[in-house]
């Protein structure tokens, strides 16, 4: 738009400019037809060669307004511009005879060319020049109109296009919102369905640590204090001295290892978080992992009684679990801050140490750090890792009082 604009001002500007110049031819030939009616006036005393000086300056002027004029001129055909170069032409070559004429003395005739010959000469210019100027404004309209139709069809041209333009949004907007909603009723889907592969996977775990807690308990216990009461009734009948002290030997041993088994098979499914509660079992716990793990705990508890419904139990103690595991194994320290915390509407378990902190083998997440936030999305809940006050890691299960999921 802009570039028509500019093309149409200098259309316009070029037509005026012509349109002054013929003007300007216009004004030369009248005032050439004023010269003649007073060359011909016979009330002036002077003689008609004083005419002359006249006669040249209107001619300079003329021909100049003619040169320019030819190089302004729009849409005029070769033949137009011949003919007027060569009726004025033809017109000072007439001039120049008259003034010849006068000059050798025959005035009389000169003046009767003048009337006769020159006088139509100059009407014949003033009416073509005329004819110019008309068709000069002609010009000008139809380039008006010209432009006219330009802009309507560029305004047509971007009203199509902005309306295609529109279209094609709308329509890829509604093609991408249909896709995003098919997208997301996927990810939907595909979430519920982990959740629950989540909730039966922990459900089997959870299964399967019970049986081989069982099966550790009952079985591996019962071999292991049969094996017992027969080395000590083996170490009654025995008579010599050696035999009896490999006997007290191979008796220790069994002890020992029956209450390794016992204490794995608390470990694996603790009966007394069953039947005494979370708070029971955290301070059953954390004495084992500081004997067996040569890590410092400090326990913060709340005052009074926790309660908190047994399924979500134990998964904040399968939680614990893993967050002291981490710590032994991963952060290098040799201290360690439980903290359970209660309020209103939440429990919060918080597992801290001033280690180098959770590293994740070539940057990948550990399988212990997802079971755990498997575990608080089956309680509603949310895990956190974060940087602990004196460095380490902080690791804070919340879990919410008001809503409670059966496993």
């Amino acid at each position: 738009m802009h570039v028509v604009r500019e093309l149409q001002q200098q259309m316009l500007d070029r037509n005026r400019r012509d349109s002054l110049q013929l003007l300007r031819i216009q004004n030369n030939l009248n005032a050439l037809g004023l010269a003649m009616r007073d060359l011909l006036d016979q009330t002036e005393p002077y003689p008609l060669t004083a005419w002359s000086p006249q006669f040249d300056r209107i001619r300079r002027d003329l021909d100049d307004a003619m040169k320019q004029e030819a190089q302004l001129s729009l849409g005029r055909n070769r033949e137009q511009a011949e003919y007027l170069s060569n009726s004025i032409a033809q017109f000072w070559s007439a001039v120049d005879r008259i003034f010849q004429e006068a000059q050798a003395g025959r005035e009389a005739e000169a003046r009767s060319a003048v009337r006769d010959s020159l006088q139509s000469r100059q009407a014949a210019l003033t009416t073509s020049v005329a004819r110019l100027m008309v068709q000069n404004n002609e010009n000008d309209q139809q380039a008006a109109a010209q432009i006219a139709g330009i802009y309507s069809r560029v305004e047509r041209d971007a009203y199509i296009f902005l309306f295609v333009t529109v279209c094609t949004v709308v329509f890829t907007s509604l093609v991408l919102i249909g896709s995003n909603r098919s997208l997301f009723r996927r990810l939907a889907d595909l979430s519920a369905q982990r959740s629950d592969l989540a909730q039966r996977l922990i459900s089997t775990q959870e299964e399967t640590l019970r049986h081989i807690s069982r099966e550790l308990h009952d079985e591996f216990g019962q071999i292991l204090t049969a094996i017992g009461a027969m080395l000590r009734r083996a170490e009654g009948k025995a008579g010599g001295d050696p035999l009896v002290a490999e006997l007290k030997e191979a008796k220790q041993v069994t002890q020992e290892t029956l209450e390794k088994v016992r204490s794995l098979s608390q470990a694996l499914q603790p009966v007394i978080l069953q039947e005494e509660g979370l708070l029971a079992a955290i301070e059953w716990y954390l004495p084992l992992v500081e004997r067996q793990a040569g890590l410092a705990i400090r326990y913060e508890k709340p005052p009074g009684d926790l309660t908190i419904e047994s399924k979500n139990a134990i998964h904040m103690f399968r939680v614990l679990q893993e967050a002291l595991n981490n710590v032994v194994r991963h952060s290098g320290a040799g201290e360690a801050i439980v903290r359970l915390q209660e309020s209103a509407s939440s429990v919060v378990l918080e597992v801290e140490d001033r280690g180098r902190g959770l590293e994740r083998a070539n940057g990948k997440r550990g399988i212990g750090l997802v079971a755990m936030r498997e575990r608080a999305i089956l309680m509603h809940g949310s895990l956190d890792l974060e940087r602990g006050a004196a460095g380490g890691t902080l690791v804070r299960l919340t879990v919410p009082r008001t809503r409670e999921r059966d496993l």
